[in-house]
């Protein structure tokens, strides 16, 4: 449970990264190179120069890791090196490579489940549980699974992380060093030996959680998004008005919609593809719309498909063509964003230029070419991402740096948030992403944004499907609407028959919000990402990796959302996995036994999710945006068991998080009680007191309630005996202080 995780936290602050190993750590022999980085992992060079790479590269920024216990020996021509999980064997003076594939001269070995498992240099990864992809740019149903990269974990007990400098991504880039800065961003550098072997073997079991672990010491962690990211955003592709902007949110207010962001996608520039100026016909008061959105509780984003560069029609185009050198006759800056001087001056005159105008962060659509035209396998969407999020952390250093892009390959984890692309409405569709986006948790890449709703479609809007593809965002990373420019499409939740049904999620998303954030902090100390497989917590059970519309939900919440249309009956059927352990079905307000598999039947009002028995789920109350830190808390105490959580709050929006400032709050549940103990931490602003509201759910009706050892009279407590809850509410009380509730 996420005590176990967020307890010790306090004593966390941020580490520098540094690339350079422990000489201790390292062994070298002749033209290959061995560093042991944790017992289970073990990094592998070969450079026939004799040239080993010691800076930070596109996955892999520190290794400098507490040296672990091995031994090295060297008998008979081989080299071993033994860890208390691995045995290397190299044939010293041989060529590493996975041209042939043979345990004759590199081999690790280990166990898996108590037997026998050895990798070799080229051996098939058949098991490998993947990562992501760049783009669902198309996807209709399932066919980009076999577009999936591999990933850190594999059902084999062993992975490879390739860092090596000709080896290809996904999107056909490959990985560089990072060398010297330009404005304090880290900089692309070539490797020392681009034919050299870079490989980090991993061979953790099914210890994926420890995999994990493991991999974010070594290639970063997840950084935490600003708290109104994981709101609801309104965004579709039209080209709307000032006039229309403002009509959309004042809709929003006046159907009580809770909203914290709103998309300005590329019709907020001039005519073209890319773009960097305002259309004034459109939008002829940029500042005063941005200040109005903010006014209105509000955060902005603005569409970039920068590939073409500056022309020569667009603000600052005669600045930066002077600062490029370029001759008066160029009618185009070209983009080149490898090129130091080209980021300096691109910046400092145009992106610097809209933020200073209100914008809060970037979208970055890149659907142009995929690697430089400048500099041969650099992929253009990482090093994007690299330099967009950089430059915002440097020049923004009030704010958490925040860009919304697509995945750019491994070591992208750092740069949140992802942007899925254009997807079909399909019910095929909607069934595959709650795989894809657990599935990215293998990579670390926990932040997948979908076109909920789906972007293009055919026919009339299908209100239902809309319905289901808004209950599974509820348990997303990201909540945002969005669709393309046909105006048949319409993403107004407000402007559908079963608006209330729709407005449920919102509200139901924003209730979360205390359980989904701390759960992003765990993600940042522990690289598991908010959605996860169920093969995380159990590794060994055959359904955990079949169910694969099932997944976890931070540690508590197990969702199986409904991705197929209802029957005659108006009810939509699926079949759900529950593992073993006790669950409450919160459509069926009951205990269930787990380790069995079984069909049910939904009606559009109901989202099959489960909470783990004993569990505590803190909600939030009613709120209209998380620009608010709310006087009272929400507490559900789930049936079934025992269990204990860990509150996690900070300022929400400035990186002091890494540093400390952030506060726990520990909540235990024994039998009929709930105890609240008292916050540790502090951070600025945080509340000093503050109100809850408990619902003890499932349960029978007590004979009284006590709050701190004294009886509770009436109307401080309730009881609703049909949806069999026990209420409670306690007044506000000092942070500081233990709040005991019991039922007797």
């Amino acid at each position: 449970m996420l005590f176990m995780v967020l307890g010790c936290m306090a004593s966390l602050t941020a580490q520098p990264n540094n690339p350079v190993a422990n000489a201790d750590a390292v062994v070298t022999a002749g033209k290959a190179r061995f560093t042991v980085l944790t017992p289970e992992m073990i990094r592998i060079q070969y450079s026939e120069r004799a040239l080993f790479e010691d800076r930070a590269t596109f996955a892999v920024v520190n290794r400098r890791l507490p040296v672990p216990q091995f031994t090295k020996e060297e008998k008979d021509g081989y080299l071993y090196i033994k860890t208390n999980t691995l045995t290397l064997k190299y044939k010293i003076g041989e060529k590493i490579d996975a041209e042939n594939p043979s345990d004759r001269v590199l081999s690790i070995s280990m166990q898996l489940n108590g037997r026998p498992v050895v990798w070799y240099p080229g051996k098939d990864d058949a098991l490998n549980l993947k990562g992501t992809t760049r783009t669902l740019d198309g996807q209709i149903g399932d066919n980009k699974r076999q577009e999936l990269e591999n990933g850190l974990l594999s059902r084999a007990g062993w992975a490879v992380i390739d860092e090596s400098p000709l080896t290809r991504r996904g999107d056909g880039s490959t990985t560089f060093a990072f060398d010297g800065q330009q404005d304090g961003i880290e900089w692309v550098a070539e490797p020392v030996d681009k034919q050299a072997i870079d490989w980090y073997f991993m061979g953790y079991g099914h210890q994926y959680k420890k995999a994990l672990g493991d991999y974010i010491k070594i290639a970063g962690r997840q950084p935490m998004p600003p708290l109104y990211v994981l709101g609801y955003w309104y965004s579709k592709y039209q080209r709307y008005t000032s006039d229309e902007f403002m009509e959309i949110v004042n809709d929003v207010k006046r159907n009580q919609i809770p909203m914290d962001v709103m998309i300005f996608d590329m019709d907020w520039h001039t005519q073209g593809w890319t773009g960097w100026t305002w259309d004034s016909t459109a939008i002829p008061d940029p500042v005063g719309l941005i200040d109005w959105m903010h006014h209105n509780g509000l955060k902005v984003s603005l569409n970039l498909h920068p590939a073409d560069g500056v022309d020569d029609d667009e603000d600052f185009f005669q600045e930066l063509r002077s600062d490029m050198g370029l001759p008066a006759t160029a009618k185009v800056v070209p983009w080149n964003l490898s090129d130091k001087k080209f980021y300096h001056n691109m910046f400092r005159r145009i992106i610097r230029a809209r933020e200073q105008q209100g914008v809060d962060f970037w979208w970055l659509d890149w659907q142009q070419n995929l690697t430089s035209k400048y500099v041969d396998g650099l992929g253009e969407t990482f090093w994007c991402n690299h330099v967009f999020y950089n430059d915002m952390r440097l020049n923004r250093p009030n704010h958490r740096p925040l860009i919304f892009h697509r995945w750019g390959g491994l070591g992208s984890h750092r740069y949140p948030i992802g942007f899925s692309g254009d997807s079909f409405t399909t019910y095929g569709t909607l069934a595959w992403q709650p795989y894809f986006t657990a599935t990215a948790s293998n990579v670390c890449f926990g932040y997948w944004g979908h076109d909920l709703g789906g972007h293009q479609q055919t026919g009339d809007n299908d209100p239902e499907i809309y319905l289901r593809w808004m209950q599974y965002g509820v348990f997303t990373p990201i909540f945002r609407t969005h669709a393309t420019n046909w105006t048949g499409i319409e993403r107004r939740i407000w402007k559908y028959d079963n608006f209330p049904l729709l407005l449920e999620t919102v509200k139901l998303r924003y209730a979360l919000m205390p359980y989904i954030y701390t759960a992003c902090r765990q993600a940042y100390d522990t690289g598991v990402s908010l959605c996860r497989p169920l093969y995380y917590e159990w590794p060994e059970q055959n359904e955990s990796y079949l169910y694969e519309d099932e997944y976890m939900f931070g540690d508590d919440i197990l969702v199986a959302p409904v991705v197929s249309p209802s029957g005659a009956d108006g009810k939509a059927v699926r079949r759900t996995w529950l593992p073993e352990g006790r669950w409450f079905d919160v459509c069926r307000n009951q205990v269930v036994e787990g380790k069995r598999s079984f069909t049910d039947s939904y009606t559009q009002q109901e989202i099959p999710y489960f909470y783990r028995a004993g569990s505590i789920i803190v909600n939030n109350p009613p709120m209209m945006n998380l620009n608010t830190r709310p006087d009272r808390l929400i507490i559900k105490v789930v049936p079934g068991g025992d269990g204990q959580t860990s509150l996690y709050e900070d300022e929400g929006d400035t990186e002091a998080y890494k540093d400390g400032e952030f506060t726990t709050t520990t909540m235990r549940h024994q039998g009929n009680a709930l105890t609240i103990e008292p916050r540790q931490g502090s951070f600025k602003g945080m509340s000093e007191a503050r109100a809850y509201t408990v619902e003890f759910i499932g349960t029978d009706r007590p004979q009284a309630v006590s709050i701190n050892g004294t009886k509770c009279s009436n109307g401080v407590w309730n009881y609703d005996a049909q949806s069999r809850q026990v209420t409670v509410y306690v007044p506000i009380t000092a942070c500081s202080e233990t709040i005991k509730i019991e039922l007797n």
